[in-house]
């Protein structure tokens, strides 16, 4: 079995259909299992505020916090990726993740429940990273975009599911526990990794010696279809963290006041994305990456509009159509930077995460202050500016891009 998942995985330009699920899903499962710790405590929001008596903004960049680390470990693999071999790199990393995620369970102190995310994101950030760049240097470019979007919907899964698992056993047994369970899911990432992803040549090198990384980050930053999707990575994390961070606290308030259980409920909006995503690299295949991506926005700024709305169900209708779209949005613009970067693929995916996590970090701290300061109407206002924007940089996700 482990031969056949990595035979299947290694060359992605196998044509079977067989091969190709097979691919998918161990993309979709290890992505899982990478991610499930990075937006779960999210729905713990405003229990972790109660537990620690702080503001909400203040827990907001706590828990938001792992995307320092994030941002900062997607640069640094890049820059010594040609020392690293990738399938040990991701199981490895995962394994580490294990221990920060298990000591949450036990810390009592802010500044060290802080750390602790911090470093989960650094953990998260490199088997994430070097995930990514395994597929660019083993699958075809047009495989690339299946492979990518296999990775976004595993993605998605791990916010629903992980969200759920979180507020059902905060909400049943209590937080340490919950971040018991997260351990023992990152230690079974590490061990699908180890016996399923399998280091080979790649069909193309794409990794610059840590001596000319620069000169690669420079390369790309040169290009302005490039740059236009750091800069939307950088606006969809911002967004998604923004709208799913805080607004536990207005569910969580009248004239909404649902407890922890049913506010992990919420988050069954994600099951249209994860319906969704896995169809993205056909339909950007068949209508081109500039048109599928603008209107994922257009259904964005629809779904924002509605979270401004007082009712329940025009809320969970705003959340379904955010999350479907910034996912599915997601997946284009990360296979664009794929089909784009013709080499040094460790540079530009670093590049385009460092950039991603920012943006949520970003999120969870500016959106915090203005939710605090002047309501969820005006951070809704905001989100919705950015997505305007978003949908600008997408013009130039020409048509012409290398496929």
């Amino acid at each position: 079995m482990p031969t056949v998942w990595g035979r299947s995985l290694q060359v992605c330009r196998r044509k079977s259909k067989t091969a190709v699920l097979r691919r998918s899903a161990l993309i979709a499962i290890i992505a899982f299992l990478t991610l499930v710790d990075l937006f779960g405590s999210q729905a713990l929001l405003p229990t972790l505020t109660e537990v620690y008596s702080v503001s909400a903004s203040v827990m907001g960049f706590a828990v938001n916090a792992s995307t320092i680390g994030m941002a900062a470990a997607s640069l640094l693999v890049a820059a010594f990726a040609n020392r690293i071999k990738r399938a040990a790199g991701i199981w490895i990393s995962l394994a580490l993740l294990s221990i920060p995620t298990a000591l949450l369970g036990v810390t009592q102190d802010l500044t060290t429940f802080t750390i602790l995310r911090v470093l989960q994101g650094v953990f998260m950030s490199t088997a994430f990273t070097l995930t990514l760049t395994h597929l660019s240097e083993r699958c075809t470019l047009t495989a690339i975009g299946g492979a990518m979007a296999a990775y976004i919907t595993g993605n998605v899964a791990s916010n629903l599911f992980g969200r759920l698992l979180a507020s059902g056993l905060a909400d049943n047994f209590g937080l340490a526990e919950s971040f018991y369970a997260f351990s023992v899911l990152n230690l079974a990432g590490a061990l699908i990794a180890f016996l399923y992803f399998k280091d080979g040549p790649p069909l193309s090198s794409s990794t610059p010696a840590a001596s000319s990384v620069f000169a690669a980050w420079r390369t790309h930053l040169g290009n302005p279809r490039l740059r236009a999707a750091f800069g939307i990575g950088f606006i969809m994390l911002f967004v998604f963290v923004g709208v799913f961070s805080y607004v536990n606290f207005v569910i969580a308030e009248p004239p909404f006041a649902l407890p922890q259980m049913y506010i992990g409920l919420v988050y069954l909006v994600f099951v249209p994305a994860i319906l969704t995503t896995p169809v993205a690299s056909a339909v950007t295949r068949r209508h081109g990456a500039r048109p599928t991506f603008l209107a994922t926005m257009a259904v964005t700024l629809v779904g924002l509009m509605l979270l401004a709305t007082s009712s329940l169900a025009l809320m969970l209708l705003g959340l379904t159509l955010v999350g479907a779209a910034l996912f599915f949005g997601q997946s284009v613009a990360t296979a664009f930077v794929g089909r784009s970067a013709q080499h040094d693929h460790a540079a530009a995916n670093g590049l385009y995460l460092a950039s991603y996590y920012i943006g949520g970090i970003a999120g969870a701290l500016i959106l915090g202050q203005i939710f605090v300061a002047f309501g969820w109407t005006a951070a809704v206002a905001v989100l919705s500016g950015l997505i305007v924007i978003a949908a600008l940089l997408g013009l130039k996700f020409h048509e012409d891009a290398p496929e």
